[in-house]
C-alpha cells in the first residue's frame, strides 16, 4: 500500500513538472483581474469556480500537448532532454490521454458559464494545440503563444459580460505582448540548436541582439497597453499604477540580467522576473478594486 501511495505521488511529482504547474501564475493574474473588472467586484462563485476550471484545464491541457509535440525535438536538445517524455519517465500515450481529460474539463467549464465561451472554446482548442507546431515553420511562435496566453483574460471577461469592450482587448493585447517578450528571451538560449535544425524564433530569423532588442520594444508596448487599460477602468487607480511603475522596473531589471554575450541568467530574466510581474499586476489590480 505504501508502495502505491509513493508511485502515486512521484507520478503527480512529474506530471507537476511535466506541465510546468509553477507557471500557472502567468495568464491567470490577467484573468483573474479581468473577471474582477467585467464583474465590478466578484462575480457570483458558480462563475468563478468555472472560469477557473476553464483556465486550469486549458492551461494544463496545452503545456501536457506541448511535450508531446516537442519529444523528438527536446530528446535532441542538450538542455530539454532531461524532460520527463525523454527519460522515458512519463508516456506519450499517458500525456495525450490527460491532455484529452483536460481539454474535456475546459469544454465543460465553457459549457455551464454561457453560450459565446462554449462557441469560441473551439478556436482556443485550436491555439492551445497549435502553437506548439509553430516554431517549425516561423519566426512568429512567440507571439501566437501570446494570443494563445491572451484568450485567459479575454474569456474571462466573456463568461462574466457575454460581450466585449476596449478593455479587455487591452489586457488581452498587454498579456500577448508580455507573453511573446520574454518567450524571445528565453528562446535566445537555444540559437544555435534551433539554426542548426531548421527552427524558427525571433533570434534565429533576426540575432539574438536585434532578439533583445523585439522583446524590450514588445514590454514597453506592455505596459502602455497595461496605461491604457487603467485609464479605460474606472475601478483601477493610483494603487494599480504604482504597480505598472513596479513593473517597469521588473523589465529594467531583466534586461540588466541579459545581453547577447552573456546568455547565462536567461531562465532567471524570463521566467523568475516574470512570475514578480505577475505577482505585481495581480497585487496592485485587485488592491485597487477592493481597497
Amino acid at each position: 500500500m505504501i508502495n502505491i501511495v509513493s508511485k502515486g505521488v512521484d507520478k503527480l511529482r512529474q506530471y507537476g513538472k511535466l506541465v510546468m504547474f509553477s507557471h500557472t501564475i502567468f495568464s491567470l493574474s490577467f484573468a483573474v483581474v479581468s473577471m474582477v473588472l467585467a464583474s465590478k467586484g466578484i462575480p457570483d462563485i458558480k462563475t468563478v469556480f468555472f472560469i477557473l476550471v476553464c483556465f486550469l484545464g486549458a492551461r494544463t491541457g496545452a503545456n501536457a500537448i506541448n511535450r508531446v509535440i516537442d519529444a523528438e525535438i527536446d530528446a535532441r536538445n542538450p538542455r530539454t532532454k532531461g524532460r520527463q517524455i525523454p527519460r522515458g519517465e512519463v508516456k506519450k500515450g499517458e500525456v495525450v490521454a490527460f491532455t484529452a481529460v483536460c481539454f474535456l474539463i475546459m469544454l465543460y467549464g465553457a459549457y455551464r458559464l454561457n453560450i459565446i465561451c462554449l462557441l469560441l472554446s473551439p478556436v482556443a482548442l485550436v491555439l492551445l494545440t497549435g502553437y506548439s507546431y509553430t516554431k517549425r515553420f516561423t519566426f512568429l511562435c512567440h507571439f501566437i503563444l501570446g494570443v494563445t496566453c491572451a484568450c485567459a483574460p479575454v474569456g474571462a471577461w466573456l463568461a462574466v459580460r457575454g460581450s466585449l469592450s476596449l478593455l479587455p482587448l487591452f489586457l488581452g493585447a498587454a498579456n500577448t505582448l508580455w507573453v511573446a517578450g520574454f518567450d524571445i528571451i528565453y528562446g535566445c538560449q537555444d540559437y544555435d540548436f534551433d539554426r542548426e535544425n531548421g527552427l524558427h524564433s525571433v533570434a534565429v530569423q533576426f540575432g539574438v541582439k536585434n532578439a533583445l532588442r523585439i522583446a524590450a520594444l514588445l514590454h514597453t508596448v506592455t505596459l502602455i497597453c497595461l496605461i491604457a487599460a487603467g485609464i479605460l477602468a474606472p475601478e483601477l487607480g493610483i494603487v494599480y499604477f504604482v504597480g505598472i511603475a513596479f513593473i517597469a522596473a521588473l523589465f529594467v531589471t531583466e534586461y540588466r540580467m541579459v545581453s547577447p554575450e552573456n546568455l547565462v541568467n536567461v531562465n532567471i530574466a524570463s521566467y523568475s522576473v516574470n512570475q514578480l510581474v505577475s505577482i505585481v499586476f495581480l497585487v496592485f489590480g485587485l488592491a485597487d478594486v477592493f481597497l
